[in-house]
């Protein structure tokens, strides 16, 4: 009866799909679930609800995901729902702890080769022994092509030709590429080390080539979940494939609109054609979304339901459940400085106005472009942090702070509690928690290393369970040393932790994340989509890289592109993923409508005088500033200005908006015009008016009284 009523309590307040999802029979089940419609609750409910009714155990379950975060996060709710013991890793994680665990048995007593946390310094060295001279960046790069063919499970030899039906954009000449690849995987063998692709595959090795391992393997973890199975790569999948054992007992959870890291290796035709390798599957989709207001979801749909290809069939047409919010914003720049400080300016009003820092992002198509936007808030006074495990990991004070976490596992008692080991090891790169400085730079470095310790009190809190086998499991305290692991893992993963401030980063490292407000720059033309996009299977990825910017937002969200990349510069179009722009150049306020042509005086530029953004909406272009830039009315002279209009409208028997509209008075003392050609730049002021009352309002501005103004012949309107 408790184990009945605990059950159902799992399946309190979820919706008709994702209770379907939660009571969806054993056996091969799909989750297609789109962005904000709670997929976690879905799959944890699932977990939850199969052990508490008594089909599982806790014990026997392996939980798959692509970040440490998303792992923890699942662990904790499970927890909460009354079912804790689940395994629930990232593929790497849960790979290394098996062939840890199994290398005595398979290395014959050997000891296991170190797994190297970044490939770029052998990658580096391999280059150099084919004759090519190759950079930190240009290592990295080589070192992603050589992850991808990993990933993509091709061998050296066969690298040209896979690469060249991929239609790869390779740093260097295919056959060079190949050639660094078998240098590379020379050079480990000689130093005894392996990478992440290397566990991987000895994980599958491990299982396929061994059958008491397999037994092993397989008799422990009999349920499997997957999440975001669209980012699967081929080595992953048959790693997969090896837990499995033939064996349908799977739940995947994924979103076809979100694949966006086939650079990688990544492939969403796993998820796609999930119903065809598995007869009989069953398939549910979750499409109410919690996390964004209905005009966000609305945009979003907007820009996805132009989508072709293979992904475009699973397509999912959200529905917002949040109470309506603001419609998204669209900012034309004359140039990329001006949109950077526009950006800055509204981050420092809505960190003042009581927004978090934290919960408020700026995306852009590359990492390249996030130097503008650090130096624009920087001179706000606004703290940010650059997300994104390349940039963060190979920080210098980041470095320099995990060589000396290493170096504190020496010194430091194995007994301290992991949050104080952690802060001590810190100190011997003078950071201290008590000691932020101001915004910038320094503020940066500062948060960068209060992540770390944040990380570690997170860290702390989820005990390690050993080991792998029938055994009960065993929990014990994480130590220094599992730390520094840990961070490896994540450095290796791209999976940055939690930073106080302004988030600036990629569209593609925001994957998974969700902020109060967001930022979408530089949505022109040649950046999103970039000009290496050249198949239709690329372009359609950039553009699911946009959807995917835009389901980051819960309530406020802002799309901004530059004409220009700098003053004067070559104009650039907007991008074509933009479906409330006009094709020739004009553009309405952000929404989920259909585009509409605009006229050629709408067309005309004209910008905020406050932040410089290009005004779109009518009655903004005639005050000549954003709805959300600061007012600097005269309240004195707009009341003049109504006594005058009133006295006018009553002696030409009309009413008051027709000699001028609130909106024009409001911007005449807002802008308070000193000559006629300023007069005439107002909306609403065309040439009729202006030779009807231009001379009386110049004089009201200029401070004439009412009364001085305003004598009867004033009012006498030609027929």
């Amino acid at each position: 009866m408790v184990v009945h009523s605990a059950a159902e309590r799992v399946l309190a307040g979820l919706d008709p799909e994702q209770r379907s999802a939660v009571t969806a029979p054993a056996g091969p089940v799909c989750i297609l679930a789109g962005a904000g419609t709670g997929k976690t609750r879905a799959v944890t409910s699932r977990i939850a609800h199969r052990a508490l009714t008594g089909d599982i155990s806790p014990r026997h379950v392996l939980a798959v995901t692509f970040t440490a975060r998303a792992a923890a996060e699942m662990r904790s709710r499970l927890a909460i729902l009354g079912v804790p013991g689940v395994q629930a890793r990232t593929f790497h994680a849960a790979a290394l702890r098996q062939v840890r665990y199994f290398a005595p048995r398979l290395l014959e007593g050997r000891a296991m080769p170190e797994l190297l946390d970044s490939k770029v310094r052998v990658v580096t060295l391999a280059a150099v022994k084919v004759g090519l001279r190759a950079d930190r960046a240009a290592a990295r790069d080589l070192a992603g092509e050589i992850e991808w063919a990993k990933s993509s499970l091709v061998e050296p030899g066969e690298y040209v030709v896979a690469a060249a039906k991929a239609l790869r954009d390779t740093p260097h000449e295919p056959a060079k590429v190949a050639e660094v690849f078998a240098a590379y995987e020379k050079l480990k063998r000689g130093n005894g080390v392996i990478d992440f692709e290397d566990m991987l595959r000895a994980a599958v090795w491990g299982i396929e080539e061994h059958p008491d391992v397999a037994e092993q393997v397989r008799g422990q973890y009999r349920h499997f979940v997957v999440d975001e199975y669209q980012d699967v790569n081929p080595l992953q999948q048959r790693l997969l494939e090896a837990w499995l054992g033939g064996r349908d007992d799977l739940t995947v959870v994924g979103d076809a609109s979100q694949t966006i890291y086939s650079f990688t290796g990544a492939t969403s035709s796993y998820l796609v054609d999930f119903p065809r390798r598995h007869r009989g599957a069953t398939v549910v989709r979750l499409v109410r979304d919690y996390r964004s207001t209905p005009q966000v979801v609305g945009l979003a749909n907007a820009v996805i339901s132009q989508a072709r290809g293979a992904e475009a069939r699973l397509r999912l047409e959200l529905v917002g459940q949040r109470p309506a919010g603001p419609e998204p914003e669209l900012r034309i720049f004359t140039d990329e400085p001006a949109e950077a400080n526009a950006v800055a300016a509204r981050c420092r009003a809505l960190v003042d106005g009581g927004t978090p820092a934290r919960e408020i992002a700026v995306l852009f198509r590359t990492n390249a472009q996030s130097e503008a936007y650090e130096k624009a808030l920087t001179e706000a006074e606004v703290p940010y942090v650059v997300q994104g495990a390349e940039r963060f990991f190979e920080r210098p004070e980041v470095r320099q702070a995990m060589i000396a976490l290493r170096a504190a596992t020496r010194s430091i008692p194995g007994e301290t509690p992991l949050p104080a080991a952690v802060v001590d090891g810190l100190s011997a790169v003078g950071w201290a928690p008590d000691a932020a400085p101001a915004g910038g730079a320094a503020r940066e470095r500062w948060e960068a290393l209060a992540a770390l310790a944040q990380l570690a009190e997170e860290y702390a809190a989820t005990p390690e369970v050993l080991p792998v086998g029938e055994a009960a499991a065993v929990e014990r305290s994480v130590t220094l040393a599992d730390f520094n692991d840990e961070l490896a893992r994540r450095a290796a993963q791209q999976h940055v932790p939690t930073v106080d401030g302004v988030t600036l980063a990629s569209l593609h490292s925001a994957k998974g994340l969700e902020w109060d407000a967001v930022f979408l720059v530089g949505l022109a033309e040649g950046t999103l989509p970039t000009t290496y996009a050249k198949t239709p299977e690329q372009v359609e990825e950039e553009r699911r890289l946009l959807y995917v910017g835009i389901t980051r937002a819960r309530e406020w969200l802002w799309l901004s592109y530059a004409a220009a990349r700098s003053p004067g510069g070559r104009a650039r179009r907007p991008s074509r993923f933009l479906p409330q722009l006009d094709r020739s150049g004009g553009a309405e306020r952000a929404g989920a409508g259909a585009v509409r042509r605009t006229d050629r005086r709408r067309n005309q530029v004209v910008s905020c005088r406050i932040c410089g953004a290009t005004l779109l909406a009518g009655a903004d272009r005639k005050l000549g500033r954003c709805p959300t830039c600061p007012s600097d009315i005269d309240e004195e002279l707009y009341e003049r200005l109504r006594e005058w209009r009133q006295r006018v409208a009553g002696a030409q028997k009309v009413p008051a908006y027709v000699v001028f509209t609130d909106a024009t008075l409001t911007a005449l003392a807002e802008r308070k015009p000193g000559r006629t050609e300023e007069l005439i730049a107002i909306a609403g002021i065309g040439p009729r008016k202006l030779g009807l009352y231009g001379e009386t309002v110049l004089a009201l501005v200029g401070g004439a009284a009412v009364d001085d103004v305003c004598p009867e012949k004033t009012f006498e309107i030609e027929s």
